[in-house]
């Protein structure tokens, strides 16, 4: 039976090489001829002084929300010669349940942006992969990391600590104004964003004028409607415990337990502090104030944790200090509008459950950046708009791998009673645990080092193939069959509407979109 789990393996891979071999000469045909058009371009402007200027207004950029997507975003903006003014409601520090893992992918992005010493002094910990649970057994996924230097890892650690910590390297560069106030409204002046109105930490009321108004006041924002078509989902709640001096199984690892009725995670986030988020299904969970909360976590949940931090996790749930927080998702689908942007988790949302939101707003940064170096000036609000449109294009890769991957993952390591669906899950925890391209193949994707669509879409096919192989096998009999048909019906009905949401074209073939190959606009 060992031997078949193979074979089916081996021939799920043959079939995802010759497909990701399809891709990436698709890829490489054109990116040359882009980063040559893009390069010349470069080449040939000048900044005035040194620097990229505006010929108006109170700034080059404002930037609503300090956040992680806001304070990185005004670093590498400023960092470039632009005047940056960035508007944040509240400077204190943050406390958050979420943020608090950053991919490998996104701790490249942070080197490339110069931001990589944020993650120091903050007793963050680093993550060399994933443990999975299920049933009483365990594997150990690992980050294929040996190309990279030794550096670079996963990290996690106190969302609040990281942010100011980004927050204090945008405001030491003097191009930088980051002030407190809350954001009303956008200014519009024939369909064309002027900057924002907003209110002073003393409740005066004022307006800020740029080229360029970036949105970026996370998953709550209040602005996004006129600048997007919010469809935003809310498959499950958070319940986040932390659990303190206790030692994770596999040390340096995410844990994920594939419980009933949903998965729970475990990770570091600190040299002393576990971070443990228990996934409720549904926008309803247990009251905490009448103690439900506590009876559902020692009752339901903590039965089904491994017996190394079960006494930590009841003492945590005894400690009281438990905090829930709603778990959204919201597909890109923005308005292009001259005069602003959309980014970070206003603009686009995923399952936390992989831990992907602050490598996909890192990612589209770079893109920005790269997008507007080449600019002195912003002032041609709708040329640059139309500019700006190749933003959406470029993004796609890392994007939507990893907002794909977080959907379709939920829905798979969810409990089922539906029999093909527990077939699906059984059949995942399996294909990850045969190790080599089986297990470092989907890492690699979750962990933003492989920005690779199609590789995603043919490591989720052939984990299902593999399920109906071993259902099949040895001798298949008509119920097995047709929990097989039905298994592979529910894996097309888990991925395909998500990448629906995302954009065929889009994500798989963003080189046939013109955009894709817009130079900036000459000055």
């Amino acid at each position: 039976m060992v031997v078949d789990q193979y074979a089916i393996g081996w021939i799920s891979a043959l079939v995802l090489s010759l497909f990701a071999f399809y891709n990436l000469v698709l890829k490489n045909k054109n990116r040359k001829a882009l980063s040559e058009k893009r390069t010349e371009c470069v080449n040939n402007t000048t900044a005035v002084n040194g620097e990229c200027g505006s010929r108006n207004g109170d700034a080059d950029v404002i930037i609503v929300g300090a956040g992680v997507a806001g304070s990185a975003l005004a670093h590498t903006l400023a960092k470039d010669g632009r005047r940056v003014h960035v508007i944040e409601r509240d400077l204190t520090e943050p406390d958050r349940i979420v943020g608090e893992l950053l991919q490998p992918g996104g701790y490249l992005k942070l080197i490339e942006l110069g931001l990589q010493d944020c993650v120091e002094e903050i007793d963050a910990q680093r993550i060399f992969g994933y443990a999975l649970f299920k049933d009483g057994k365990d594997t150990r996924l690992s980050y294929p990391l040996e190309k990279f230097h030794s550096d670079v890892s996963g990290r996690s650690f106190h969302n609040g600590r990281f942010i100011q910590r980004m927050r204090e390297k945008a405001a030491s560069l003097p191009n930088v104004q980051l002030e407190q106030g809350t954001v009303i409204s956008l200014l519009e002046e024939n369909g064309t964003i002027k900057g924002v109105q907003y209110k002073t930490k003393t409740g005066q009321e004022m307006m800020a004028y740029a080229p360029l108004t970036i949105v970026c006041d996370g998953c709550f924002s209040n602005l996004r409607r006129s600048l997007c078509n919010p469809k935003v989902d809310v498959p499950s709640c958070f319940v986040g415990l932390v659990l303190e001096n206790c030692n994770l199984p596999h040390a340096n690892h995410g844990h994920v337990i594939l419980a009933d009725p949903s998965p729970i995670l475990f990770y570091p986030i600190s040299s002393t502090e576990v971070r443990c988020l228990v996934d409720v299904p549904g926008q309803k969970v247990p009251s905490i104030s009448n103690g439900e909360m506590a009876k559902y976590l020692k009752t339901v949940v903590a039965p089904q944790i491994p017996p190394q931090i079960y006494d930590a996790f009841v003492a945590a749930v005894d400690k009281g200090n438990i905090r829930t927080m709603p778990n959204r998702s919201m597909p890109a689908s923005p308005y292009p509008t001259p005069g602003a942007l959309l980014m970070g988790d206003a603009f686009n949302m995923r399952h936390p459950l992989t831990g992907g939101g602050m490598t996909v707003a890192l990612s589209d940064i770079v893109v920005l950046r790269d997008l507007l170096r080449p600019l002195q000036d912003l002032n041609d609000s709708f040329t640059l708009c139309k500019y700006l449109e190749s933003f959406y294009t470029l993004r796609k890769p890392i994007a939507s791998t990893i907002n794909t991957l977080a959907g379709a993952l939920y829905k798979v390591f969810c409990a089922s009673p539906d029999q093909a669906r527990k077939e699906m899950r059984e059949a995942c925890f399996d294909y990850l645990s045969l190790g080599g391209i089986f297990s470092t193949g989907p890492v690699s994707l979750l962990s933003g080092l492989n920005p690779r669509p199609l590789s995603l879409v043919l490591h989720f096919f052939a984990v299902a193939i593999y399920g109906v192989g071993r259902l099949l096998l040895p001798f298949p009999s008509p119920k097995r069959i047709w929990i097989g048909a039905r298994l592979i019906s529910g894996a097309s009905g888990i991925i395909f509407p998500i990448i629906k949401a995302e954009g065929v074209r889009q994500m798989f073939f963003p080189a046939t979109i013109p955009a894709y190959y817009r130079a900036p606009p000459v000055n």
